[in-house]
């Protein structure tokens, strides 16, 4: 099974999201993550979702957000060079005897500490998906309280644009 990222731009208008989701669980395709966002374009927003599945999977997909009236576009990015984020917060247990290692490798990840506390660190990590991976798998050694992440944002590497601009 193969990841894929769709960008799905649509109109901004009450239950849009709603309707999208229901469609993928409807027909059992999972969303492993969803990020929805204004554009420049205050009457369309931009879902970024990720989810995984062979071709035959996404082309069904595909075809079936289509078919929602306040869908207007459609873009599978995988395959075809995007750009992708995310932010994650992570709140690692420190004391004084591992904090400076933690800031140590916060410093590496190019990570910036966001809050201080006297028993933990709050650290935000941007970049690709497998940056924060990673950066997980080196924190639980420490201890995790807590994680939040954004879910991935994509858009094409192409000077062409997903929309319209206004001119």
């Amino acid at each position: 099974m193969k990841n894929h990222t769709i960008s799905v731009l649509v109109e901004n208008k009450f239950g849009v999201l709603a309707r999208i989701a229901g469609l993928f669980s409807g027909r059992g395709f999972n969303i492993d993550s969803l990020t929805v966002s204004p554009t420049n374009d205050e009457s369309l927003s931009r879902m970024t979702i990720l989810t995984h599945g062979d071709d035959a999977v996404l082309e069904q997909i595909e075809k079936q957000l289509n078919r929602l009236i306040e869908v207007v576009k459609v873009t599978d990015l995988t395959g075809s060079g995007f750009v992708s984020r995310e932010l994650m917060l992570i709140k690692v247990k420190t004391n004084g005897a591992n904090r400076g290692e933690v800031l140590q490798m916060a410093n590496v990840f190019k990570a910036n500490v966001v809050n201080v506390a006297h028993d933990s660190l709050v650290v935000e990590v941007t970049g690709p998906t497998e940056k924060c991976d990673a950066f997980v798998e080196l924190m639980t050694a420490f201890g995790i309280i807590e994680l939040a992440r954004t879910g991935r944002v994509a858009l094409a590497r192409s000077s062409q644009p997903t929309e319209m601009i206004d001119q």
